[in-house]
């Protein structure tokens, strides 16, 4: 377990555990794990900076975008800790309001930073080797986007279609456009326009996802593909369903031959993106676009 200062940019070590082959013979990276004080973190969260050339307090306007903001939205699980010190009603309001910036972490409430397990809560997370967080409907069901923290949000694709090896080819190139130089290109009137900004800078924290390939096994019709991406880095690989964790819960593969259109409901694909600057984009009609679907 690696601890950083509370002002780490998770962000800028993340891809150094996650994906150098060198370091991954013994160092493993299972997941961002981050501590918030239910009490202090509203105050944080709601810091607001003067307008250009304003010095009264009372005009402050821009939300500013604190390293609080950066960690809640790198984490992959957050610990909400001295929950004792609130009230009930702010609590739930706390809870809401980090899910509006992170749609994919589990949340655990604690007193004294004691989570209620540490396999699941604190290790054995498989972050970055498994897409079980995707499984979280809620994110689905509002499409994703948050008003209620102006400054980041959690963004949903959802759903795709199964992809062919020609359309994994332009969803990689979708992904590095947008991924590494913030642009997406959408159409408008039967040309493709590029929005680079939105009424904040666009760019990308967190990026997880799961894709069906044509072309699976003899139990499913295709086969699944994990996406996983911090910042500009990402990658997408094969998944093997057949002895991943999530197939002993009954969540994908071996199930049974009943199952009220579930197993197709789960060979949906779903993308989810977690950032700056996402509220409002066409995302989902940009992809579309850029596959020929649309």
């Amino acid at each position: 377990m690696l601890e950083t200062s509370g002002l780490a940019d998770p962000g800028n070590l993340a891809p150094l555990f996650w994906v150098d082959s060198a370091l991954g013979s013994t160092i493993y990276l299972d997941g961002i794990v981050t501590l918030v004080d239910a009490k202090n973190i509203l105050l944080t969260l709601d810091t607001f900076l003067p307008p250009e050339g304003g010095k009264d307090s009372s005009t402050y306007q821009t939300p500013h975008f604190t390293t609080a903001h950066l960690q809640i939205s790198h984490a992959d699980a957050i610990l909400i800790n001295k929950s004792d010190t609130v009230t009930p009603s702010h609590l739930s309001a706390l809870e809401n309001r980090i899910r509006s910036i992170n749609g994919l972490a589990k949340i655990h409430v604690t007193k004294y930073s004691q989570p209620p397990a540490l396999s699941g809560a604190l290790l054995d997370l498989h972050a970055y080797d498994g897409v079980s967080s995707l499984e979280n409907n809620d994110i689905f069901n509002n499409k994703g986007h948050s008003h209620l923290d102006p400054s980041i949000s959690t963004a949903s694709l959802y759903p795709l279609p199964v992809f062919t090896e020609a359309k994994l080819e332009k969803l990689q190139a979708w992904l590095q456009s947008l991924l590494w130089e913030s642009r997406l290109e959408f159409p408008s009137d039967g040309v493709a326009e590029v929005k680079t900004e939105a009424k904040v800078e666009l760019e990308v924290y967190r990026t997880k996802g799961r894709i069906f390939i044509e072309g699976g096994s003899e139990r499913r019709r295709a086969r699944m593909m994990m996406i996983q991406g911090v910042r500009e880095v990402f990658e997408i690989v094969d998944v093997d369903v057949d002895s991943n964790e999530e197939n002993k819960e009954g969540r994908v593969g071996g199930r049974e031959e009943d199952d009220g259109g579930k197993a197709e409901e789960d060979e949906k694909g779903k993308i989810v993106l977690i950032g700056r600057g996402l509220t409002g984009l066409p995302l989902k009609q940009s992809l579309d676009w850029y596959l020929g679907l649309g």
